[in-house]
């Protein structure tokens, strides 16, 4: 094992420095994965679950050393079932590949985190993204789950059908459980028709709170929008100079609607008007598919645009969720914080279900900044925990939002997610020192 793949493994894209593993295997099949926990357990070694690294949050860092178990060569195909709308992957195949997979059955996988991340990944972390607004996160969309247990036994939840009430439900248990509780080595999906039409927009405000609120009304009107993200003038400066482009540096909305063409021209007039209503300018379509799939590169590129913001840093990424109704006083309380901690920074949101995200670049050797970050975050979560919020929409716990779960779910509710974690890892070997503490 050398020493570049220990460090290739023991760090994601988290802020954290980072911690290698002793040792890595890459696995093929749920038998070597429940043979290599079972011998983990018999010697009480940490196990640590690997998919494409893509986490902010410290998910997969080695806190403890012990194994990780790369699952990125479990990329094979299981089954698709098109007649039925679903698909099962192993935990290995990312979005993109299952996207090409079933590029010519007329269905599609919607769920986008942005980057392309592992399906088994996406489970354990219960991700969403950009569409989340129109096709729900990873909560509403995993039917199923082959899962590898803490003492290396195989077991399956879930099924095929589209709902079930026969016992307690273990596919929502382990959908956002990070690896702390079991492996996800298989997964069954549902999958959506291709829209027959889809066209995209988008408009630049004049500050940021007429861009929330303009999302805000779009929402309550119950116009089922696709996509709808918010970039404020940082972001969009970034992704000019990175992707070469010549938008407005304003605020900004991203819309994406599908459906027939009658009721995707129907949803996107509706909009316009809403926006216009908000001081919405520079309103510009995009329906030829070259230049949607230009627009949303830009906004996916935009955390390595802003990195290049200033040269040398690393980002403090961290997100939140509110009640659709305050998401513009938390946002622009958000963005005086930052402003008053003097931070280079950009806050983006999928902001259609109330999500935002804020990335702080910060010099990694200088402990008052990255003090300075933190403080934003804070603020920031305790922020939207008192509006009745969450303290990660989608980032998940990791190691980074530990300190906020008490504060949000209160110490009975931590108390049984310990308990569950007592139960079902004994030995605290799963992915140990994240979300909740032993």
């Amino acid at each position: 094992m050398t020493q570049a793949m220990r460090a290739h493994h023991g760090r994601d894209e988290s802020s954290y420095p980072p911690m290698l593993p002793d040792a890595v295997i890459f696995a093929h099949s749920t038998e070597e994965v429940a043979a290599a926990v079972k011998l983990c357990s018999a010697h009480d070694v940490p196990v640590i679950a690997y998919g494409s690294g893509t986490s902010l949050e410290g998910h997969v860092l080695a806190l403890h050393g012990g194994v990780t178990i790369d699952l990125s060569q479990m990329n094979q195909m299981v089954a698709v079932h098109s007649e039925d709308l679903t698909a099962t992957v192993q935990a290995g195949v990312t979005r993109k590949q299952l996207n090409e997979e079933l590029r010519d059955t007329g269905l599609f996988f919607p769920i986008d985190p942005g980057a392309n991340a592992s399906l088994g990944g996406m489970a354990a972390t219960r991700a969403s993204g950009t569409n989340a607004v129109r096709y729900g996160t990873m909560r509403e969309n995993v039917l199923a789950l082959t899962m590898v247990t803490a003492d290396g036994r195989i077991i399956k939840t879930g099924t095929r059908a589209k709902k079930s009430s026969a016992g307690y439900d273990l596919t929502r248990l382990f959908v956002g459980s990070e690896g702390t509780l079991g492996i996800i080595t298989e997964v069954t999906v549902k999958l959506y028709p291709l829209p027959e039409a889809i066209s995209a927009a988008v408009c630049s405000f004049p500050g940021t709170g007429e861009a929330v609120s303009a999302v805000i009304q779009t929402i309550q009107m119950g116009i089922p929008v696709a996509r709808v993200e918010f970039l404020d003038e940082n972001g969009v400066k970034a992704i000019n100079a990175y992707d070469k482009m010549a938008l407005p540096e304003k605020p900004l909305l991203l819309f994406e609607f599908h459906g027939t063409p009658a009721s995707v021209a129907e949803q996107a007039q509706l909009v316009q008007a809403i926006t216009a209503e908000h001081g919405a300018s520079d309103f510009e379509w995009a329906s030829r598919p070259e230049d949607r799939s230009r627009l949303w590169a830009a906004r996916h590129n935009a955390y390595f645009a802003l990195l290049q913001m200033r040269p040398g840093s690393r980002a403090i990424s961290t997100d939140c969720c509110v009640p659709i109704s305050r998401l513009a006083e938390c946002i622009l309380a958000t963005q005086a914080d930052c402003e008053a901690q003097g931070l280079v920074y950009a806050i983006i949101g999928h902001v259609g279900d109330g999500n935002f995200h804020v990335q702080m670049l910060v010099d990694p050797d200088d402990p008052n900044d990255i003090a300075r970050a933190e403080k934003v975050n804070s603020d920031m979560v305790t922020r939207a925990i008192g509006m009745d919020g969450t303290c990660t929409g989608e980032h998940g716990v990791g190691m980074h939002k530990m300190a906020f779960l008490v504060e949000e779910h209160g110490e009975g509710a931590i108390d049984t997610m310990r308990a569950l974690k007592h139960a079902l890892d004994p030995k605290n070997i799963m992915n140990p020192g994240k979300i909740v503490r032993w």
